[in-house]
């Protein structure tokens, strides 16, 4: 049995999260029908993370298994032709088998996007701010990030995680145009909702409302309930998931979107 990593991205706007949902259509069900239909088989799909309702993906990693060899830039040319025009695949890739999208990622990345600008044709992938920010203490406040490791306060209440433990390598906003402010943020694992309760609660600090004291204590409480509100999903972007070298059996596996 051959294991192979699919990369691909989408627009969430029409979808239900990344994971297959009861109530709704999911990029993992798009994917898993496409490779079905293509392979004719029932195939699961595993993806590296899950992304919510509204969330996009520049790149996301996910894995798949087949008993026969395939020629993976002709899987990638028939699951784009099957795929809705909002999901794309870049590469698929060989890689051991024991190689998993999930637990082999040594580290994702998200950048989450601001604007005090209307314009319309953006509105799906930023959130508008109607007054300007102090980004300079919200990156002193995004600097604690670094001296915790036990981020509960920013995450999703009744999930079923074994620890709420993640290492932020990266966090920082930056300015991308005149009115629009990108927050990176780079760790080895993220929890359920836990960027964008992060850029809530950074707002309010760039609002003025929380100190960064507060915002310490906010990580330091470990209660969901003291940390600021999420900020909208459309404005997030799942941007990179890192792997080891070992795990690919090409070794142009090299990709960047």
């Amino acid at each position: 049995m051959q294991r192979y990593f699919i990369y691909l991205a989408y627009d969430g706007t029409n979808y239900h999260g990344w994971q297959i949902q009861p109530n709704g259509i999911s990029v993992q069900e798009c994917l898993m029908n496409a490779l079905s239909t293509f392979l004719r088989r029932e195939i699961e799909v595993v993806g590296a993370g899950r992304t919510d309702a509204g969330v996009h993906a520049s790149l996301m990693v996910a894995h798949f298994d087949y008993d026969e060899p395939l020629d993976t830039e002709s899987v990638a040319d028939k699951l784009n032709r099957l795929l809705p025009p909002d999901i794309s695949v870049y590469r698929v890739f060989r890689v051991r088998p024991e190689a998993h999208a999930r637990f082999d990622a040594t580290a994702r990345t998200y950048k989450y996007y601001v604007t005090t600008a209307k314009y319309p044709f953006n509105r799906q992938y930023r959130c508008r701010v109607y007054s300007p920010l102090d980004y300079e203490r919200m990156n002193e406040a995004a600097k604690v990030l670094f001296e915790y490791t036990d981020f509960t306060s920013f995450s999703k209440l009744h999930t079923d995680v074994k620890t709420n433990i993640c290492h932020i390598t990266h966090a920082e906003w930056t300015r991308e145009e005149d009115a629009t402010w990108v927050f990176t943020i780079r760790a080895d694992r993220f929890l359920r909702n836990m960027v964008r309760a992060i850029v809530g609660t950074l707002i309010e600090v760039g609002r003025g409302k929380l100190s960064i004291e507060g915002f310490r204590r906010i990580i330091e409480q470990k209660d969901r309930c003291k940390a600021g509100t999420s900020a909208p999903g459309q404005a997030l972007f799942l941007v990179n998931v890192e792997y080891p070298d070992t795990i690919f059996l090409s070794p142009t596996h090299t990709f960047n979107s």
